[in-house]
């Protein structure tokens, strides 16, 4: 039987295999509408940046509880412990800030085209 990384190492690969296609044949002048390929990239942010906090959380969670383990375990070994600890806490919140750099690029780099008439009927009926 698989065992539990295995088994989320699998799926992972296989989401990002079936989705992968679909998203480098994506067209936006194939879209339903204007919005859809503008939408799926807000979401792709937000989705992006929720995992990668989500991940940097469990990390730091980690690190404090070996940390602190330590800690109670060699109280002598404090300060050579606590150095190292407050570096791995500053690189996994480095993982954190690129990803939301990331996120934030996308988000930047959705332009409306040129032709604004969806987007003034959706306002217009909105008001």
């Amino acid at each position: 039987m698989l065992n539990k990384k295995a088994v989320v190492f699998l799926s992972t690969f296989a989401i990002v295999a079936l989705w992968s296609a679909t998203a480098f044949a994506a067209d936006l002048g194939a879209a339903d509408n204007v919005f859809t390929s503008f939408s799926w990239i807000a979401l792709g942010a937000g989705l992006g940046i929720g995992i990668a906090a989500a991940g940097c959380g469990i990390g730091m969670g980690n690190g404090a509880g070996a940390a602190l383990g330590g800690i109670a375990r060699n109280p002598g070994a404090a300060g050579k412990i606590f150095t190292p600890f407050i570096i791995a806490l500053a690189l996994i919140e480095a993982l954190a800030i690129y990803a939301f750099v990331i996120c934030i690029l996308m988000v930047l780099s959705i332009e409306l085209p040129g032709d604004y008439s969806e987007l003034v009927s959706l306002v217009e009926m909105l008001n």
